[in-house]
């Protein structure tokens, strides 16, 4: 069972509170140096930054309705070629949580001297959305009139259908679902190492509270609605994206510039496949392409690339959405990636960043794997 705390919100100013949260940790020397959410100088975004001073804290903003960029690819950037010999804490949303675990089993991230913080995601804009009208409200504004993703249509498409705006791997998870967040939030021990955390900070961790209940309730109520909603989203894709004609009509933007894979935080490779020799052509392979068919899109094989990406990160995709808003062209990328792998999903029973010990499926064998599609 877990154990939690209650952080009182005094006038309103949830941002506050979060931050003396925060810095509570450098105070208390239990962390060096924190991943976390500030506000851009220009006013016009919010940005991850790796804080070592702490009181650069008083710009941060860990609700601000906005992820720029996924956070996992920026501890894969901090970790991969050596762990952090500092101790430090990251604050992530639940789909760069999940992310998170998806590259740490596909050993890209390395856990050593990590502590993950966690919320509760009101969702996120687009950048150029935030810039120009969530720009002036502060994120104590959106979190009290938040959570209202199938109302807020302006809210990315990730943000809209996301089936965990909660942490599922978290050190601490600093929760909001189901409370008055104007009022008080939840700081929650999730795991050994969170619990010990708490309690250096001197909190009286207690279990089963009643806020931890409330939130509790409030999570299992939106499992069974974001069921419906997902059901629906996925019917009404697969009419606009099913078969070969709705696909080369959707991918006929595509401009092969790539910056879904870059996005990505799952798209792990060094050497990615579309940018070896594989795909460097001399101009006689080309021209016998064309002449086979009378005429070659150019650049070539645009949807190949996306075809080959589905079936590469499927079973990993955590729907943040990173994909379509790296998009210059506006293909709807997290519908089809999303439609694709959820079903891919279901099929191994599998949920990625559920675990860190989960292993993935195409490193897992079960024995009646596919048996309820016929297979023996």
């Amino acid at each position: 069972m877990t154990k939690s705390v209650t952080l009182s919100v005094k006038d309103g100013k949830i941002r506050e509170a979060v931050n003396s949260f925060l810095k509570d940790l450098f105070a208390k020397k239990i962390i060096d140096v924190i991943l976390v959410p500030l506000a851009h100088p220009a006013g016009t975004n919010v940005v991850q930054a790796l804080v070592t001073n702490p009181a650069y804290l008083d710009k941060a903003d860990v609700f601000a309705p906005v992820m720029p960029v996924n956070s996992a690819r920026l501890v894969q950037s901090l970790t991969r070629l050596s762990p952090v010999n500092r101790k430090t804490a990251v604050v992530i949303r639940p789909c760069e949580m999940r992310a998170f675990v998806e590259l740490v089993k596909l050993k890209q991230i390395q856990l050593n001297n990590l502590l993950l913080i966690g919320i509760d995601c009101p969702g996120a804009y687009a950048v150029t959305d935030y810039s120009k009208f969530a720009t002036g409200k502060t994120s104590d504004e959106f979190v009290k009139d938040g959570f209202k993703w199938a109302e807020d249509k302006i809210l990315r498409a990730g943000c809209q259908i996301c089936e965990y705006p909660y942490p599922l791997a978290a050190d601490i998870t600093i929760g909001m679902l189901g409370l008055n967040p104007g009022q008080q939030m939840l700081i929650q021990a999730e795991s050994a190492k969170g619990e010990e955390t708490l309690t250096k900070l001197g909190m009286n961790l207690e279990p089963d509270s009643e806020p931890a209940q409330k939130r509790n309730a409030a999570i299992a109520k939106f499992a069974a609605e974001i069921k419906d909603r997902r059901k629906q989203f996925f019917e009404k894709t697969k009419k606009e994206v099913g078969g070969v004609e709705n696909l080369n009509k959707i991918f006929a933007n595509c401009i092969k510039c790539q910056n879904c894979r870059q996005a990505c935080p799952v798209c792990y490779c060094r050497e990615c496949f579309f940018v070896s020799p594989t795909f460097e052509l001399e101009s006689e392979r080309y021209l016998s392409q064309a002449d086979k068919k009378g005429a070659l899109r150019m650049p070539a094989d645009t949807t190949l690339f996306h075809l080959t990406r589905m079936n590469h990160m499927g079973n990993s995709c955590v729907g943040c959405g990173a994909c379509e808003e790296a998009c210059p062209n506006d293909i709807p990328l997290l519908k089809i990636f999303q439609l694709i792998g959820s079903e891919t999903q279901e099929l191994f029973g599998y949920v990625p960043g559920r675990n860190v010990d989960e292993p993935l499926p195409a490193t897992a064998f079960k024995e009646k794997e596919f048996e309820r599609i016929g297979e023996k």
